[in-house]
């Protein structure tokens, strides 16, 4: 009778080697969030058009999500940490020059480079997790660190900015991310290891591209669809999308060496954990736009006091990624992700229920019920992700968990947000004063704020921007509901798709087992 051998446990080196895999994460959010605060000071100084604005802003994660797949693609090829080094050099080099940018032109052209930088930090450091950690409950917990950097570098991000700029140039938001940087290119060789797959074939040149072009197309259609609604440009981009997304889907099968193994899909676990991670980011992104107007536009809440409120949501978020591991060693990964998601459910129900005069406080137990349900779910779901896909290609699937995140936030921006504002529209339109100047109809009409802008300068405006205020509340409650729904059919499919995969707790069986791989 052989007797198995329990994997190694990790030492110092790998724990510290974590926190400065942590580091990188955290900035990575920051600059997604950091730069809003620095717009009007830039539009001062470069006096950039309304294109050019919106560049600076979007580009950063338009090209962070079209590169995720190529970047995973490449560290599994050329090597995680040497990918994860050149990547964390290319921030801080693009950051310098963001920070000096004397031209709009300059500053879209530096973001891009963030993009390209940044996209290479998500899948490289969470591969490095899969070599690092071989105890399924370490590598749990240290993927729970990995997910909370994320939160807290999102949370922290305006904070952050908003210090910055009280003392400093708008500039100086890109170089917070300059001595982060500079740390892990001194301590990154000597903490962590090395990988790449020996046997990994050429480049093809053919599927970088096709993925890089089907997602961008994919998440600049989404974005153009919630900003205009179904406009013909929006339209034609995200069918583009869709289509070279599969003929680049057709390509992997042929290939003896692809850039997405097409058939990681067949293992029940690993699509569950991909559907799972796809319809909480859906929900969750697409409620949050309505969250974040109504704590200001629709309760009155200070920019300072809104971002007090959401101060919950992170903190929970970071406990519950911390959490999961404990969980999931008692009750095992399948039931963690299913009773995550329900309670995820039951936080969107909370939501849809908010009436005044406890608006704040309903929504606040939501987001708090939607977070501590869904960290759990993302922990464990990218553990199943990379514990399932070969070590190999732990990589390019890390890359395929980022970019499922970054398509579903922008589906559900585009598809809730949208749906919520068409209701909006219906709901508001039979208040509209009669002989309201057509502009002004137009632009009440579009969005809450616009509402509350018109109703401000109308003689006896308090009846349409009350009116304005409760269609805008009617259309996030739905909008809930919604979220409730996707939580519920991701329940039920993991419930489904992870039984065939064993019974057993992690702590029993190991993620492996569950995954029925």
């Amino acid at each position: 009778m052989t007797t198995a051998v329990p994997p190694a446990k990790a030492s110092r080196r790998e724990w510290i080697g974590l926190a400065i895999i942590a580091l990188p994460c955290l900035v990575y959010a920051m600059d997604l969030t950091v730069l809003n605060l620095a717009l009007p000071a830039i539009s001062a100084q470069l006096d950039p058009s309304a294109s050019q604005l919106l560049w600076i802003v979007d580009i950063y994660g338009f090209l962070v999500a079209g590169f995720l797949i190529t970047m995973g693609t490449l560290g599994d090829r050329l090597g995680r940490r040497r990918l994860l080094l050149a990547g964390a050099a290319a921030f801080a080099v693009a950051s310098v020059l963001a920070a000096s940018a004397r031209s709009a032109e300059m500053l879209i052209a530096m973001r891009a480079l963030l993009g390209v930088a940044g996209a290479t930090l998500a899948p490289s450091t969470l591969s490095l997790i899969r070599n690092m950690f071989h105890d399924e409950h370490e590598r749990q917990f240290a993927i729970g660190v990995w997910i909370a950097a994320f939160s807290v570098g999102g949370a922290i991000g305006p904070l952050v900015g908003g210090l910055l700029l009280q003392w400093f140039w708008w500039g100086a938001v890109f170089l917070a991310a300059v001595p982060v940087m500079a740390l892990l290119l001194v301590l990154g060789p000597k903490l962590l290891p090395e990988y790449r797959d020996p046997d990994a074939g050429r480049l093809d040149l053919a599927s970088m591209v096709q993925s890089l072009f089907a997602v961008l197309a994919v998440v600049y259609g989404l974005k153009r669809i919630a900003e205009y609604g179904l406009d013909p440009r929006g339209i034609a981009m995200l069918l583009a999308g869709i289509v070279l997304g599969v003929l680049f889907v057709r390509r992997q099968r042929h290939l003896p060496y692809p850039f997405l193994d097409v058939t990681l899909f067949r293992r029940p676990a690993f699509s569950a954990a991909i559907v799972a991670y796809a319809l909480t980011g859906l929900a969750m992104m697409g409620v949050y736009i309505f969250m974040t107007q109504y704590l200001q536009l629709v309760l009155g809440l200070t920019p300072l006091q809104a971002g007090i409120a959401t101060i919950p949501w992170s903190v929970c978020f970071t406990a519950g990624s911390l959490l999961a591991p404990r969980l999931a060693r008692h009750w095992g990964a399948r039931r963690v992700m299913v009773r995550g998601l329900l309670l995820a459910a039951a936080g969107f129900v909370v939501t849809a229920m908010v009436m005044a005069p406890y608006g704040l406080w309903f929504l606040v137990a939501g987001m708090i019920a939607m977070s501590i349900g869904l960290a759990p779910v993302m922990t464990v779901g990218n553990e199943l992700i990379i514990t399932t896909a070969p070590p190999e290609r732990a990589g390019a699937a890390s890359a395929l968990s980022e970019t499922s995140a970054e398509l579903s936030g922008a589906l559900g921006i585009a598809v809730l947000g949208s749906a919520g504002m068409l209701l909006f529209r219906l709901w508001l339109g039979p208040a509209v004063p009669a002989g309201l100047d057509p502009a002004d109809t137009t632009r009440a009409l579009a969005t809450l704020g616009g509402a509350m802008s018109v109703a401000g300068g109308l003689a006896d405006g308090g009846a349409f921007g009350d009116a304005a205020r409760t269609a805008f509340t009617d259309a996030m409650r739905v909008v809930a509901v919604f979220g409730m729904a996707m939580m519920l059919v991701a329940a039920w499919m993991a419930q489904r798709l992870m039984r065939d995969g064993g019974e057993a707790p992690v702590a029993d069986a190991g993620l492996d087992e569950v995954a029925g791989a």
